[in-house]
């Protein structure tokens, strides 16, 4: 297996299209709908971008992924019911901005009932409240925790693990200011200057972007100071945009 070759936009649909008729020839009338999503559906895919599909499913409760290569290319398809897609297009948790542009794009090969147009409804239904809570989660649940990482690395090492630590707290920061204006990310590898291109982005997000950005990930101090200043920028922009995140309670159950 050589890995990844190029192919052309063209190549790719009409591979998608063989797919998708093998899809119905084996499944029938079980299907309700087939369309492509990601880079290939927004017509940003390059010359070894993969081909992702979902074939949606009349049973319920079915969420199978069949993925696999073929020397120079590869393929996923992701077989689900439709209350399966339903119900996870219109859920919100920390990773969203990343996760869910898929349900917002899709460009459909097979769609007689017009399933894709209710996918993006459900996909656009959650409210205020819902992307408040995921937000809170994203600050305790995952830079609260990397901020104890990052802190117990100065104490007692090893540095080693602080670029790691930096990038995955840039990750998570872009996460907070997608989930605060509600949008989401085009591409895994444009999260960062995405998010640095919205507005109202807490302290010190812009410096420890860049840096992770440029690579600069070879001074523990300036890592450590980065990391520090962004936490502060989180707690305060918290504080200013009405996200009450720490609990009142010693314990509240």
């Amino acid at each position: 297996m050589n890995g990844p070759m190029p192919m052309t936009r063209e190549e790719r649909a009409r591979l998608a299209h063989e797919i998708a008729e093998r899809a119905l020839s084996v499944h029938g009338e079980n299907i309700k709908a087939i369309g492509i999503y990601g880079s290939a559906a927004r017509e940003t895919d390059g010359p070894f971008s993969d081909l992702e599909m979902f074939c949606v499913l009349r049973s319920s409760g079915q969420d199978d992924d069949c993925e696999w290569a073929v020397g120079a290319w590869k393929a996923e398809v992701n077989f689900l019911s439709e209350d399966v897609m339903l119900r996870d297009a219109a859920s919100v948790d920390g990773l969203w901005p990343l996760t869910h542009g898929k349900y917002f794009a899709v460009r459909s090969l097979h769609d007689p009932e017009a399933f894709f147009a209710e996918l993006r409804s459900a996909a656009e239904s959650p409210d205020r409240d819902d992307f408040r809570r995921a937000v809170c989660g994203v600050i305790t649940g995952e830079l609260y925790e990397l901020a104890g990482k990052w802190r117990n690395v100065r104490v007692q090492g090893p540095c080693t693990f602080l670029p790691t630590l930096a990038i995955e707290t840039a990750t998570y920061g872009a996460m907070l200011v997608g989930l605060h204006h509600r949008r989401c990310f085009s591409t895994r590898a444009l999260v960062l200057p995405e998010a640095l291109g919205m507005s109202d982005r807490p302290a010190g997000f812009d410096a420890l972007c860049r840096l992770v950005m440029a690579g600069d990930l070879s001074k523990p101090d300036a890592i450590l100071s980065a990391c520090e200043s962004f936490w502060d920028g989180v707690i305060e922009w918290a504080v200013r945009n009405g996200y009450d995140c720490m609990e009142n309670r010693r314990i509240p159950f």
